[in-house]
């Protein structure tokens, strides 16, 4: 496979560039244990380079008691038995690098699991060498909690604690402490643990919701945030979107700290920082944590949404080019957080039809400003499989259902095989979540040798994508409002042009090319149907054109 892109060793490799995400429990077991490991990462490098993607980015798997599977870390520097070794890590960023596969690994800065030994420390009482490096809070004279704080995942995001007689901070599960990092201390130490990484070859982090880094210190209530009705005209399942989130997350203080993080990235050339950040006002945050030596990427939950309307999108990309200027977004439609973009995208749709809208999406992803995310299995065309609540592995499924199932339907394992293997090839043993049955017939190995599959459709996407002039990383975009089902945009360069059409809609549809490409050449990869008569399109359900003028 090659291109411009893979195997990048441009400092900025990153702007343009394509990730693949790695959920490691999920992706391959190769010690027999039911869960994904590090040596089943490395055995599956080959095939990800096959993709011709530029990096991977694995989420996490270090020390950790595993109340949110890895997000609560106990031990920043080292690797949790159940995913193998430090050396096992080694080794994985050995054979990517000898691929020309870039590594970005997860770091989770604003909390920790309240099993780690700072926290341990901290809670013990009020006069300990880490007493300050969480954020603890005195109760309310009534003895509740020091504010209408909510956590992400619903209810208080206050815990008592009875050795300080004191609450502490939880933007998560109770079982993960919110960081201060407000005190110094703290910001030198996980600047060191970045390091450690940094060192032993990462190019790279995903650093899992920065924006809630910093507290407002004064504890200030957040106000009051007007209550959406669902269809059955009933109020939000979950108590967080009650709130503006004015004081809990989003502080000044984050802006310094990060260039802080940029500064110590920039003694390891060629490396970058991807920032997670889910606020009332994503594209703002995204502008200025991507500015003034930050962060070099953002992404938000924008795309993650249920919604994909053509206007959806087009409001959200014109929102995001007119907000963060010269930022830079990393644009995602499937994650281990939300239902998986197959199934999320296509209501409405049959299944032949949805097959067909998954490339168009991959197509529409790699000709924004910006780089592109893929998850694990996007590449297979897996549906979001339905969890038993019996099999069910998430807390935040566990505690909402059944209104809200939780996160375990885009994360069960990845089907790599569908001959008789065991559990679709992914473990000898009952894996830790099971295998959708939906999913055998969709594994690696049943795509790999069909032209028209939707691996090698996405394969040849990126490898198209990767033959496209280097000026398209930083070309400017512009969005053509047409008030229909079609996604319209270009690209713009001092040298070239790109124009894109995307039919979102249920039915066919046409469109004029304007004047100023007229003569254009037609690039558009194959699989994508439609016609071009002098400047009129005409689009296929789930069709799309690109063309290309110097």
């Amino acid at each position: 496979m090659s291109g411009i892109h893979t195997g990048n060793t441009n400092a900025e490799w990153w702007r343009n560039g394509v990730i693949y995400q790695i959920y490691p429990r999920s992706f391959c077991d190769a010690n027999g244990d039911g869960i994904g490991d590090l040596p089943g990462i490395c055995q599956k490098l080959d095939y990800v380079k096959s993709l011709g993607v530029d990096a991977i980015w694995i989420s996490p798997f270090f020390k950790s008691p595993m109340a949110d599977f890895g997000y609560d870390v106990s031990d920043y520097r080292d690797v949790d038995p159940i995913f193998g070794t430090l050396e096992d890590f080694d080794r994985v960023i050995e054979k990517a690098h000898e691929l020309g596969l870039k590594v970005i690994i997860d770091q989770i800065l604003s909390h920790t699991s309240d099993q780690h030994p700072w926290f341990e420390e901290s809670r013990q009482n009020r006069d300990n060498p880490k007493a300050d490096w969480y954020v603890w809070a005195d109760a309310k004279a009534d003895g509740s909690a020091p504010n209408n704080w909510m956590s992400n995942f619903g209810g208080s995001a206050w815990r008592w604690c009875t050795r300080r007689r004191q609450y502490y901070l939880t933007n998560f599960l109770k079982e993960q402490p919110d960081l201060n990092l407000h005190n110094p201390e703290v910001q030198e130490q996980l600047l060191a643990d970045l390091r450690f990484w940094l060192d032993r070859g990462v190019d790279g982090f995903r650093l899992d919701a920065i924006n809630h880094a910093f507290h407002n210190r004064s504890l200030q209530d957040n106000p009051p945030r007007p209550v959406k009705l669902d269809n059955n005209g009933l109020p939000p399942v979950n108590s967080y979107e009650y709130q503006w989130h004015i004081h809990d997350k989003s502080q000044p203080e984050n802006l310094v700290f990060l260039q802080r993080v940029r500064a110590l990235q920039e003694e390891y050339p060629g490396t970058m920082t991807v920032g997670e950040v889910g606020d009332d006002n994503t594209h703002k945050i995204m502008a200025e944590y991507t500015t003034e030596n930050r962060l070099n990427m953002a992404y938000s939950f924008d795309l993650l949404s249920e919604n994909c309307s053509a206007q959806f999108l087009r409001d959200t990309l014109e929102k995001n080019r007119q907000v963060i200027e010269e930022g830079w977004p990393c644009w995602s439609i499937s994650n281990h957080d939300v239902p998986r973009s197959f199934t999320r995208w296509n209501k409405g749709f049959d299944n032949e039809t949805a097959m067909a809208r998954a490339p168009m999406y991959l197509l529409m992803q790699l000709m924004l400003r910006g780089s592109v995310c893929l998850y694990q299995g996007e590449e297979l065309g897996l549906p979001e499989a339905d969890v038993a609540f019996e099999d069910l592995q998430d807390p935040y499924g566990i505690n909402l259902w059944p209104e809200f199932k939780g996160r375990d339907g885009c994360r069960t394992p990845m089907p790599w095989f569908n001959g008789g293997e065991i559990n679709a090839g992914f473990s000898k043993v009952k894996p830790w979540l099971p295998v959708a049955e939906e999913h055998y017939h969709l594994a690696a190995s049943v795509q790999e040798d069909d032209q028209h599959s939707m691996l090698n459709r996405f394969r040849d996407l990126l490898q198209w994508h990767g033959t496209l002039s280097p000026a398209l990383a930083t070309a400017d975009q512009t969005i053509v409002e047409t008030g229909d089902d079609l996604l319209v945009f270009e690209r713009n360069s001092d040298a070239e042009s790109y124009f894109v059409v995307l039919n979102l809609g249920h039915e066919p549809a046409a469109f004029a090319l304007p004047e100023k490409f007229a003569g254009s050449e037609d690039i558009t990869p194959s699989g994508f149907g439609g016609s071009v008569n002098g400047a009129q399109i005409t689009l296929p359900v789930a069709g799309a054109r690109v063309f290309f003028k110097k």
